[in-house]
């Protein structure tokens, strides 16, 4: 499953698994949110409610698409966050692992706050 997350001028390519709540987000594209960031974390509240899966990490890597299940939120981590230690990308709880982005994910770093979003289905 391919999705295209389109924030502000920033595009990139997301590579999903087939995981329950990759399922769910899936099923609800098209939709739209506003980002949010978190030192090197980009993250938006989508249309999906999900439970913590068994395979739910806090320390991922760069580019990893994660699902936030206490926010209902999509979380883009590209490098440290506040309560990283050292270079690794910590998330504020363990989050579902739904996937990868494509390419460098330090794009992400031109994202603002407020940025509107745009999440679709790019095929297969």
């Amino acid at each position: 499953m391919r999705i295209k997350i389109r924030i502000g001028k920033v595009e990139v390519f997301a590579d999903l698994k087939e995981t329950p709540t990759a399922k769910k987000v899936v099923k609800a594209l098209p939709f739209e949110s506003k980002a949010e960031t978190w030192e090197k974390e980009v993250y938006f509240s989508v249309p999906v409610i999900a439970g913590l899966e068994a395979d739910a990490q806090q320390v991922v890597d760069p580019g990893t698409v994660c699902f936030w299940t206490q926010g209902n939120c999509l979380a883009l981590p590209f490098g440290p966050t506040p309560i990283s230690k050292g270079s690794e990308c910590r998330l504020a709880d363990p989050c579902n692992i739904l996937g990868k982005l494509e390419g460098d994910p330090a794009i992400l770093g031109k994202v603002r706050p407020g940025d509107p979003i745009w999440v679709e289905s790019a095929g297969q």
